[in-house]
């Protein structure tokens, strides 16, 4: 299994009151698998992801990444994870205003050991999303469709393992959401493993037989087709 939780758990407070984000969460993801978890806002998903991603550190349980136990390791460790095997999409676009679109694309290979120089690719990325001829526009000349666009494409630029998405078509018009899904198609047949919350239960129609799970209240349930 490339992801497994055990038992995982985090709770916030908010008002003096506590709120269970995650409740006693099982869940094992095999690499090259594309695991749809649907649920409203409020249910947990995001902090599931934050949990598995190795940006939130859980109460307790444990979360494994190709059976290294992610809380027992040291921020070096979490942050070369992050760089190099793990994709985030994000629900916002968080685009860097003085960085072109492709520049944007380049910044996560800066921060690791990965070849600065490889725009090509970054071009091939942006052409699958219809945005190659906004490659040197800065975000604040792009529509934020186009944005968001650009900050998918730039998940996949140091060529993860695995893809964290949290409701990653949730502003995007029906013409660009079926781009995306083509992108997300065309990653996860190259063997990509894909771990995508949403609301969205179209997303549910990814390909013709992904898991289905559903999150309700911090907890986790598999729907069996």
């Amino acid at each position: 299994m490339i992801i497994e939780c055990e038992k995982l758990a985090k709770t916030y407070w908010a008002d003096n009151k506590e709120f269970i984000a995650v409740n006693n969460v099982n869940l094992q993801v095999a690499a090259g698998d594309f695991v749809v978890i649907l649920g409203h806002s409020g249910s947990g998903k995001t902090t599931l992801l934050s949990l598995i991603g190795g940006l939130t550190s859980p109460d307790s349980g444990s979360v494994r990444i190709n059976e290294i136990d992610n809380w027992s390791q040291d921020d070096r460790y979490l942050s070369t994870l992050r760089n190099k095997t793990i994709g985030f999409i994000f629900q916002f676009a968080s685009l860097i205003p003085t960085l072109t679109s492709i520049e944007n694309l380049l910044l996560p290979l800066y921060f690791g050991s990965g070849n600065v120089e490889n725009r090509e690719y970054a071009m091939h990325l942006l052409e699958q999303v219809g945005l190659a001829d906004k490659a040197t526009a800065y975000p604040s000349q792009l529509s934020g469709g186009q944005q968001r666009r650009i900050a998918i494409t730039r998940a996949f630029m140091s060529k993860p393992d695995i893809i964290l998405a949290d409701e990653p078509t949730g502003d995007l018009d029906e013409e660009t959401e079926k781009e995306i899904l083509q992108l997300f198609r065309q990653q996860n047949k190259k063997g990509v493993t894909f771990l995508v919350v949403t609301h969205n239960s179209s997303l549910a129609d990814l390909q013709v037989s992904p898991r289905i799970l559903h999150m309700k209240q911090g907890k986790l349930s598999e729907e069996r087709r």
